[in-house]
């Protein structure tokens, strides 16, 4: 009832505007019908200026037509007025508002140059080439009526004119601002001076009105022409901020809401973000990598396709060091027993990482001296990207159904030199322990494992020592190495007194473990994961030696001493003071004696002291 309504007002409103212009001493001769609006004309002006009306009127001689309805006809009744207005005479003013529109509606009426010189196809056309394609707003609003009249334009190449005059315009400025900001230095040399947002991209404003279809079009001309990849960013972001407003949730990290998705903009918006991510310039940091992360929420949100989500993916891993932790916590939106956050995303993120980073590597190791080292770019971003994982595992353990799998494989997606410190491991570690009590004792051991107790910091050394929920083989691995950092600080501190060699030549135990102490530290992080234990391996095994070595060096002296106790029982004060010289030179606390007669103890002791050794080191091993 209200369509009927409207189109009789708007009926009443074309007769009443084609009063104020038709012959009104002449009675019209034929009534057209556009959409559901009547004009009753004359055909005498209709058929000198339209091909297709007179064809019309031509076939219908014999029964004197008077009715005609033009079907489909492009901008409707408001379109054929201006149209008719043209061919009785009346002049009218093109504007870029209507120009798309009467190129169409004249090649529909067929009013070419063939049956009427400067017929109205030809003032159009004249007017868009030489007026709007030389503007770069009348561009974007003429695309904006073509909108509405595809396939047409497009056939007339309309949108194809309007978009290669918007991309050199584009092109040309931003060279012009590039001439702009060369400038002369102190020195005199000619440099570019760098700013913040380049003056020749006032336009991305201007393309954001456009529909998602014709705005990618005139991005990828653009990309063709040449115009910067951070301009072409900027534009994707500002486009995709007002397209996607009304899923604010979508971009806001911290939020962990579900949005109940609706059906009728589900497919717009998902049609959005899959072109937008089809649009983004190959360049590292062309768009922010929080963009990245909201795009990726969004496909994770709209379903999108697998290929978006990878790109994104891909994209991310690839510049995951400047990420922050709400980047990483990206909602789950499946059924309501899956995690809080979603883990698998993060995991493939990771991999993705973890292959760029070998690749960068593998590249540097040709190039580049020392490309293993830690203060090297990539092991830098391996070090970033190690704290930010630690952070990750730290806020989601506490979720009651995050699987022990799950978050094992994202603590193990690293390599084990990434992390030089395993403070924040431990304590993500910790935290999962304290959230899932229940877990049996081999599962607590398999997530312990990841923990290299020999880099926990002092503080953390001294709560895991004091930590009830690790197994009990963890907690002794705790004492045991703490057991030598306190060995090691007091060797430290008796070395700053004496000499790096003791008596009779035997290195003091400063000496001894400073190798350990090094590569067990930050150092041991530069080196690849086989040398790095082929090393502990063999510094261990010299540490064993070295404890049976003071082992049996503690049995001589006790057998000695028994020895000496005995003699002064049994001689006289003399041959005691003789005998207890003759001991005295043959020990040495550190080592042997300078003398020849004493340098080197029995030939029993010796061979004891090679057998316990080597049953030592063969029990250990």
């Amino acid at each position: 009832m209200e369509k009927q309504q409207q189109q009789l007002s708007l009926a009443k409103s074309s007769r009443h505007r084609c009063s104020e212009w038709i012959f009104r001493d002449v009675p019209s001769d034929i009534t057209l019908e556009v959409n559901g609006t009547t004009f009753s004309l004359h055909k005498f002006p209709l058929v000198s200026r339209s091909g297709r009306i007179r064809k019309l009127v031509a076939e219908h001689r014999d029964t004197d037509i008077s009715k005609v309805e033009l079907l489909n006809l492009p901008g409707g009744a408001e379109t054929f007025e201006l149209a008719a207005k043209f061919c009785y005479g009346i002049n009218f003013e093109i504007m870029s508002t209507n120009v798309a529109q009467l190129c169409c509606v004249s090649d529909y009426l067929e009013m070419t140059e063939e049956y009427a010189k400067d017929n109205l196809g030809s003032r159009a056309e004249e007017y868009l080439d030489s007026i709007v394609c030389k503007n770069l707003e009348m561009c974007v609003e003429v695309l904006q009526q073509c909108e509405s009249l595809l396939p047409l334009a497009d056939e007339l190449k309309i949108v194809c004119r309007c978009i290669d005059a918007i991309a050199s315009k584009a092109c040309a400025e931003q060279i012009a601002s590039s001439f702009s900001r060369l400038e002369y230095s102190s020195s005199g040399r000619l440099h570019m001076n760098r700013q913040t947002k380049c003056e020749g991209d006032w336009w991305i404003e201007d393309l954001s009105v456009l529909r998602i279809d014709l705005f990618q079009r005139v991005i990828t001309a653009m990309k063709c022409r040449g115009v910067r990849p951070e301009s072409i960013g900027v534009s994707l972001v500002n486009y995709a901020q007002k397209e996607l407003t009304k899923k604010s949730s979508l971009w806001n990290p911290s939020s962990q809401t579900k949005v109940d998705l609706v059906s009728g903009s589900n497919g717009q918006e998902k049609l959005v973000v899959e072109t937008i991510v089809g649009l983004l310039p190959v360049e590292k940091l062309a768009v922010p990598i929080t963009f990245l992360f909201g795009l990726l929420r969004s496909a994770v949100m709209l379903d999108c396709t697998i290929a978006c989500r990878l790109d994104l993916e891909r994209r991310i891993g690839s510049q995951l060091d400047i990420a922050t932790l709400d980047d990483l916590l990206i909602p789950s939106f499946k059924h309501a027993g899956d995690t809080l956050f979603d883990v698998d995303t993060v995991h493939r993120i990771l991999v993705n990482f973890s292959q760029q980073d070998d690749s960068e590597e593998e590249m540097e190791d040709a190039s580049v001296f020392e490309s293993d080292s830690p203060h090297s770019p990539s092991q830098t971003a391996l070090f970033k990207v190690a704290k930010l994982v630690d952070n990750y595992l730290a806020e989601i353990a506490p979720d009651a159904n995050l699987k022990l799998a799950k978050f094992l494989v994202i603590a193990d997606s690293l390599p084990d030199h990434a992390r030089t410190l395993h403070d924040g491991l431990y304590r993500a570690i910790d935290i999962y322990l304290k959230a899932h009590q229940g877990l049996p004792e081999p599962d607590r051991k398999k997530l312990c494992k990841l923990i290299d107790f020999q880099k926990l910091s002092q503080e953390a050394g001294a709560h895991a020592a004091q930590n009830e929920r690790l197994p009990l083989q963890s907690i002794v691995q705790v004492l045991y190495f703490e057991q030598i950092r306190l060995r090691n600080s007091l060797c430290s501190s008796y070395g700053d007194e004496d000499g790096g060699v003791g008596g009779g030549g035997i290195p003091k135990p400063t000496t001894i473990h400073q190798s350990w102490r090094i590569s067990s530290g930050a150092l041991s992080a530069a080196m690849s994961p086989r040398d790095n234990y082929a090393s502990l391996r063999r510094e261990n095994r010299e540490l064993k030696l070295e404890l049976a070595r003071l082992r049996m060096r503690l049995n001589d002296l006790e057998r000695e001493h028994v020895c000496m106790k005995r003699d002064m029982e049994k001689s006289s004060s003399r041959k005691f003071m003789t005998s207890f010289s003759r001991k005295i030179g043959k020990l040495g606390f550190f080592g042997h004696s300078s003398s020849r007669g004493s340098s080197s103890p029995s030939k029993h002791s010796y061979r004891t002291d090679s057998k316990v050794i080597e049953r030592t080191c063969a029990s250990t091993d």
